[in-house]
């Protein structure tokens, strides 16, 4: 059983910071690459991040580059999101997923199956 809990999300400032986190169970985590998706009402989901199984792939969306940097420890199955100079723009439910494969992830944003995620809020 496959479970992906997403937290930290919240109302913040524009410029302010949060950390996001995911723990992962159900599966075995160190094989898995991980990601981060967000969607906002009115647009599709997109990706933000993604980090490779032993931490040598990242990828970054263009938008969050130099904003966001994403990290995972897998001696505790967890997954972060650090972001950093947060802008109105980045407001979205954001999403952790796993990944088998690093090509599977251009098409991830396709997939059925999300967990509940974690609402971030940038307002003055």
């Amino acid at each position: 059983q496959v479970q992906l809990v997403e937290s930290g999300g919240d109302l913040v400032q524009p410029g302010g910071s949060l950390r996001l986190s995911c723990a992962a169970s159900g599966f075995t985590f160190g094989d898995y690459h991980m990601t981060w998706f967000r969607q906002a009402p009115g647009k599709e989901r997109e990706l933000v991040a993604a980090i490779g199984n032993l931490k040598i792939s990242l990828r970054y969306a263009d938008s969050v580059r130099g904003r966001f940097t994403i990290s995972r420890d897998n001696t505790k199955n967890m997954v972060y999101l650090e972001m950093n100079n947060l802008k109105p723009e980045d407001t979205a439910r954001y999403y952790c997923k796993p990944a088998r494969k690093w090509s599977e992830i251009a098409t991830m944003k396709n997939s059925e199956d999300w967990g509940h995620g974690t609402q971030v809020t940038v307002s003055s």
